[in-house]
C-alpha cells in the first residue's frame, strides 16, 4: 500500500530528494537510452540487434558567464530547454543536453580587478601570470555559483559532460578554428575604428556597448577658409575635443550653398593646419549648416569617408583616453580636460559662434560605465563576407527554422550588412591568440601554428619568438560551442552523434553576435549547421511599471527567491505560461502565487484520487477498463485528455510553450479537478453495501481516475518534474508491478488504453514514455458534445444561485424549460446537476409554480430558474425592507435640504449638483426595492 501523501504540498521537501534520484541513476546522460532500449526489447518490442531507441536529441546550453547568478532570463531560457530535452528523454531519445559556463573575458577579468583594487593593487602590479593565477581561483571558487542555481531549477544537463571555455579541449579547438580560418585568408591584422574602453584599455564589441541618453551640449564652430579673409566654415560637433584630428570639411555636392569651396582648404582652428574641404554624398545638407567636420580615426562614418578621400587618419588619444602629442599644445590633458580647455580657448579666439543644449544618444561600457571612444588601432579581424552568405542560405533553405519566424528578418538585416569582426581583446584573460612574431631583423614573419608553441620561425629559423599579447573575443570561443562542447577537433562519439544540435533556445539580442555566428562556423568547420532550429524567447519585462527588469530600476525578481517561496514547478510552468512570441513577455510575483495554487490544486486532487482508490487492486487496474460500462462523465474526459495530449504535442511542434501550459492547465484545473472529480464522487461513495451495478460503476471511476492522472502526469512532467515524479511515483508505489508491455518509450504506447498503467513498471518518470497522440478511437465527439450542453447548463444555474446570494451549501429547487430534445437529453444527465450543485427539486419542462420567487437565467435556449429557499426569502425581505427604510430617511433628507432656499442660493453649484445627483439615485433604488419587495411578498 503507498505511503499516504502529507495533506500539505512542501516543495522543498521534494525537489532535492528527486534531482539526486535522478542524478545517482545518471537518467540524465543519454547512455540512459540504452538502458530504456534493453528495456524494450527484452518486453518483445523489438529484435535481438535492432534498434528501437529514438534518434538522438541534443542541446548545448546559451553557456552563462562564470561570474553570473541566476536572473529571469536565465530561468527562463532553461526551463524551455529543460522542458525539450525531458520530453524527448521520455520519447525514447538519446536526449543530450550539454551544461557549461563562458570564461566571459571581460565581466570576469573587472570582477577581479575590481577584487584587487580593494587590495590597492593593479594588475600590472602582479603581473600577467600571477594575475592569471587569480584569475582561476576566482572561477574555481565563484564560478559554480549558477550551475548550483540552474540544478535547483530541476535542470536535466548531462554534468559528467559539462564545459568550460577555457578548457583544454575547447581551447585547444579555438587553436584549430583559428589556424583554419587565418589559412584561410579569413584572419587578418589592420588598423581599423573599433569600440574603445579608455578605463580598460581594450576593444569591445557592439553588445558591450550601452546607449544613454545623455544631456550634453552642440558646440558651433568657425573654421577661416584659407587665403578668404572673413571667410568661415562653421561645423556643429558633440564632442568639440576631437577636432584635434580633424583632417576635413565636408559638404553635400550639390549643395549650391558651398559648391564654390569645394575644393579649397580651410584653417583647423588652434592647430592652424591647412585641411580639405570635400565634397560627399553622405552629407546631410539639412543637418546643422551642412556642413560637417571630418575626424576618421575617432568616428565611424568619418572613417568610411576619410578612406573613401584618402584622408589622413590622426589619433589624438592614448589607449587611457588622455591627448597624445598628436594634440599638440594639449597633449597629457584627460579627454574631458582637453574638451573645457578647447571650448574656452576657441571662445577666446572668436570662433565659438554658440553652444545649444543637445540630448544624444552616448556609448557606455556595460562593465565599467565608461564613456566608449571610437578609436584606431591595430586589431585581428575576421573577414564576414564569405562566412556569412551560406548562413544567410542556410535559413532562406529551411536548413534552419528561426522562431518565431519574425526574426529572420533582423538576422537577414545583419548578415546582409555584416562588417568584418574584430576579435582581439586587450585583456589577459581569455583565449590568448596564437600568433608568434618573429623579432629578427628583417624577418617579421607570423607564426600561425596549429597547436604548442614554435621554437623557431617558419619563414627564417630565427628563435626570437613573441607572441601576440592580446586575447580572442569571448565570442569567438562561443561561436565554436555547439560542436567544441562534443569533442571537436577530434572525431568523436558524441560529435558523430549528436552534430547538428536539434534546438537552440535563446534571447533576440545575441542572435547576431552569437547565433549567426554559430551558424557562420559551424558551416566553415563542419560542413554542416549546428542546430536545426532556433527558438527566440521575449525579454521579460516588469508587469507593474512595463519595463525591462533592471538592478538600476530595483524592479528585478530574483528566480531563487521565488523558489524559495512558491517552489520550482510553480517557477517552472509560470514562466512556460508567459512565453509569448512577441519580443516582451510580462512578470510579477503574483504570477508565480497563481501557479502555485496550480500545483497544490494537482497535488490535492492526487491526494483525492489515491484516497479513493485504496481498494483498487493492481490486478483489477492493470485488467483495464470495462468500456462497454463507462459512463457519459468517463468518455468525455478520456475524449479530452486525448484531445489535450494531440494539443500538447502540436505546440511542442510549433515551440508554442505557452498553448503548452494553458492546455495542461485547463485539462487539469478545469476539465479533470472541477468537473470530472466532482462528477464521480456519488460512484465513489456509493455505500458499504454497493449493488453490483454500482460496484461496477465505481471500479470503473477508479481506473479512470488513475490512468488520466497518470498520463497527465508523465504530460506535465517536463513542466513540473518534482510534483509530476512525488505523485507518480505514489502511483508506482501502489500500481508498479505490472508488466511493462515494451510498445514504446521503455513501456506502454498507447497513452489511453487497457494497459497503460504499465508505465509505472518504469524506475522513474523520468524515464517513462510520453503521451504521444496514439489511438484516436478515444475521441469522442458525441460525448463531448453533450457534455457540453450540460456544462453550460450547470454553469448557468451556479451563476443564477450566485447572482441570487443563495449559500454555496443551500440546496434551491430548480426548473428547466426549453426545446423538448435539449430538455431530455439534460434530463437524462441530471445526476450531473445533483452531483455539481445542491438541488432540491430538479424538475425539467416544467414552469416554476405560481407565485414561488424565482430568478432565471439563459444557456443554450433553454432557461434555468431557481427557486429562492423559504429560509432565504425570509432574510430577504427583511433586508429589502431594511434597506426601503434606509432609502426612505436618505430621501427625505436630501429633499427637504434641496429645499431649503438658502442652500440652493449659497452653496456652490457643484455641491448642488452633487446633492441631486444622490437625491435621483436613492429614489431610482427605492423604487426598485418596492417592486422586489412586491414580488417576494414583503
Amino acid at each position: 500500500m503507498a505511503t499516504e501523501l502529507p495533506t500539505r504540498f512542501d516543495p522543498k521537501a521534494i525537489e532535492k530528494k528527486w534531482y539526486d534520484f535522478s542524478m545517482r541513476h545518471g537518467y540524465f546522460q543519454p547512455e540512459i537510452a540504452d538502458k530504456i532500449a534493453a528495456g524494450r526489447l527484452a518486453a518483445g518490442a523489438g529484435k535481438e540487434g535492432q534498434d528501437v531507441t529514438g534518434a538522438p536529441f541534443s542541446i548545448v546550453i546559451p553557456p552563462p558567464n562564470v561570474t553570473g547568478i541566476l536572473h529571469m532570463g536565465h530561468a527562463l531560457n532553461n526551463t524551455l530547454q529543460d522542458m525539450l530535452t525531458r520530453r524527448a528523454r521520455m520519447r525514447g531519445q538519446r536526449a543530450l543536453w550539454v551544461p557549461g559556463t563562458d570564461h566571459a573575458g571581460i565581466a570576469t577579468q573587472v570582477k577581479v580587478e575590481e577584487a584587487l583594487s580593494k587590495e590597492g593593487k593593479r594588475k600590472e602590479d602582479l603581473g600577467r601570470e600571477a594575475f592569471l593565477r587569480r584569475m582561476w581561483e576566482w572561477k574555481e571558487h565563484h564560478g559554480g555559483t549558477i550551475i548550483r542555481q540552474l540544478k535547483t531549477m530541476g535542470c536535466s544537463c548531462d554534468w559528467s559532460r559539462e564545459r568550460f571555455t577555457l578548457d583544454p579541449g575547447l581551447s585547444r579547438a579555438v587553436r584549430i578554428a583559428f589556424k583554419t580560418l587565418y589559412d584561410a585568408g579569413l584572419i587578418y591584422r589592420e588598423n581599423y575604428l573599433v569600440n574603445w574602453c579608455p578605463k580598460l584599455q581594450t576593444a569591445l564589441s557592439d553588445d558591450e556597448v550601452e546607449y544613454k541618453e545623455v544631456k550634453g551640449h552642440l558646440w558651433h564652430i568657425r573654421y577661416p577658409i584659407e587665403g578668404a579673409e572673413g571667410q568661415f566654415a562653421q561645423v556643429a560637433t558633440t564632442r568639440p575635443e576631437t577636432m584635434l584630428g580633424d583632417t576635413a570639411v565636408a559638404v553635400h555636392p550639390d549643395d549650391e550653398r558651398y559648391k564654390p569651396l569645394i575644393g579649397k582648404k580651410a584653417i583647423l582652428p588652434l592647430m592652424n593646419r591647412p585641411i580639405p574641404i570635400i565634397a560627399d554624398a553622405r552629407v546631410d545638407p539639412a543637418f546643422g549648416t551642412g556642413m560637417v567636420k571630418v575626424t576618421p580615426a575617432h568616428d565611424p562614418n568619418d572613417f568610411d569617408m576619410g578612406r573613401r578621400h584618402q584622408l589622413e587618419f590622426i589619433n589624438i588619444l592614448t589607449p587611457d583616453g588622455h591627448i597624445n602629442e598628436n594634440g599638440g599644445a594639449y597633449q597629457g590633458l584627460d579627454r574631458w580636460k582637453c574638451r573645457k580647455k578647447v571650448v574656452a580657448d576657441l571662445e577666446a579666439q572668436g570662433l565659438l559662434v554658440k553652444i545649444e543644449d543637445h540630448v544624444h544618444q552616448v556609448g557606455h561600457h556595460d562593465r565599467t560605465g565608461d564613456v566608449v571612444e571610437p578609436y584606431l588601432t591595430r586589431q585581428w579581424f575576421v573577414k564576414m563576407r564569405p562566412l556569412a552568405e551560406p548562413a544567410l542560405a542556410a535559413v532562406r533553405e529551411g536548413r534552419i527554422r528561426i522562431t518565431p519566424k519574425t526574426w529572420e528578418n533582423t538576422y537577414f538585416h545583419w548578415l546582409e550588412n555584416v562588417r568584418d569582426w574584430c576579435i582581439s581583446r586587450q585583456l589577459w584573460w581569455g583565449h590568448r591568440i596564437p600568433v608568434w612574431y618573429c623579432e629578427r631583423a628583417g624577418c617579421g614573419h607570423l607564426n600561425v601554428p596549429a597547436e604548442g608553441e614554435p621554437a623557431q620561425c617558419d619563414k627564417c629559423g630565427a628563435t626570437q619568438l613573441r607572441q601576440d599579447p592580446d586575447v580572442l573575443d569571448t565570442w569567438f570561443s562561443s561561436a565554436l560551442w555547439p560542436f567544441s562542447t562534443l569533442g571537436w577537433p577530434d572525431d568523436t562519439g558524441d560529435l558523430r552523434a549528436f552534430y547538428p544540435t536539434d534546438t537552440l533556445v535563446t534571447a533576440h539580442e545575441i542572435l547576431f553576435f552569437w547565433v549567426a555566428r554559430m551558424v557562420m562556423m559551424g558551416l566553415r568547420l563542419r560542413g554542416d549547421v549546428p542546430f536545426r532550429n532556433v527558438y527566440i524567447h521575449s525579454m521579460i519585462f516588469d508587469e507593474v511599471t512595463r519595463k525591462k527588469m533592471s538592478k538600476s530600476l530595483g524592479n528585478v525578481i530574483d528566480p531563487i527567491e521565488m523558489i524559495d517561496k512558491y517552489g520550482a514547478d510553480a517557477v517552472r510552468f509560470t514562466l512556460c505560461a508567459i512565453t509569448v512570441t512577441g519580443p516582451v513577455m510580462y512578470l510579477s510575483e503574483k504570477r508565480f502565487e497563481g501557479y502555485r495554487n496550480f500545483t497544490n490544486k494537482i497535488y490535492n486532487a492526487a491526494r483525492f484520487v489515491l484516497m479513493n482508490t485504496e481498494n483498487l487492486a493492481a490486478e483489477h487496474l492493470m485488467a483495464g477498463l470495462d468500456t462497454e460500462h463507462l459512463e457519459t462523465e468517463d468518455k468525455w474526459i478520456l475524449s479530452a485528455l486525448q484531445r489535450t495530449l494531440d494539443a500538447v504535442n502540436d505546440a511542442y511542434s510549433r515551440f508554442s510553450f505557452d498553448q503548452i501550459a494553458h492546455h495542461i492547465y485547463q485539462f487539469l484545473w478545469s476539465q479533470y479537478c472541477d468537473w470530472y472529480l466532482e462528477l464521480v464522487k456519488p460512484r465513489l461513495y456509493a455505500g458499504d453495501h454497493p449493488t453490483p451495478e454500482q460496484r461496477a460503476s465505481r471500479l470503473n471511476a477508479q481506473r479512470v481516475l488513475v490512468i488520466v492522472l497518470e498520463t497527465i502526469l508523465r504530460l506535465a512532467h517536463p513542466i513540473m518534474p518534482f510534483l509530476s515524479e512525488e505523485l507518480w511515483q505514489s502511483l508506482k508505489e501502489r500500481y508498479g508491478d505490472g508488466p511493462c508491455c515494451g510498445t514504446s518509450g521503455c513501456c506502454c504506447g498507447d497513452p489511453i488504453s487497457n494497459a497503460a498503467l504499465a508505465s509505472l513498471a518504469c524506475e522513474s518518470l523520468v524515464i517513462a514514455p510520453w503521451p504521444e497522440a496514439g489511438d484516436r478511437t478515444w475521441i469522442n465527439d458525441e460525448e463531448e458534445k453533450d457534455a457540453a450542453l450540460v456544462q453550460e447548463a450547470v454553469d448557468c444555474l451556479r451563476n443564477v444561485r450566485g447572482e441570487l446570494g443563495v449559500a454555496p451549501r443551500e440546496a434551491a429547487d430548480v426548473f428547466i424549460q426549453g426545446p423538448a430534445e435539449t430538455v431530455e437529453h439534460l434530463r437524462r444527465h441530471s445526476r450531473w446537476f445533483r452531483a455539481l450543485v445542491p438541488i432540491g427539486a430538479l424538475e425539467f419542462g416544467a414552469a416554476p409554480p405560481a407565485g414561488r420567487f424565482c430568478s432565471t437565467g439563459v444557456a443554450h435556449a433553454i432557461s434555468i430558474s431557481v427557486v429562492v429557499p423559504d429560509s432565504m426569502l425570509e432574510a430577504e425581505r427583511s433586508r429589502v425592507q431594511k434597506e426601503i427604510a434606509r432609502l426612505e430617511g436618505e430621501t427625505e433628507r436630501l429633499g427637504k435640504k434641496l429645499g431649503n432656499p438658502e442652500f440652493a442660493s449659497r452653496a456652490p453649484e457643484a455641491v448642488v449638483a452633487k446633492e441631486r445627483e444622490k437625491l435621483s439615485r436613492a429614489q431610482t433604488e427605492l423604487a426598485q426595492l418596492r417592486a422586489k419587495r412586491a414580488s417576494i411578498g414583503g
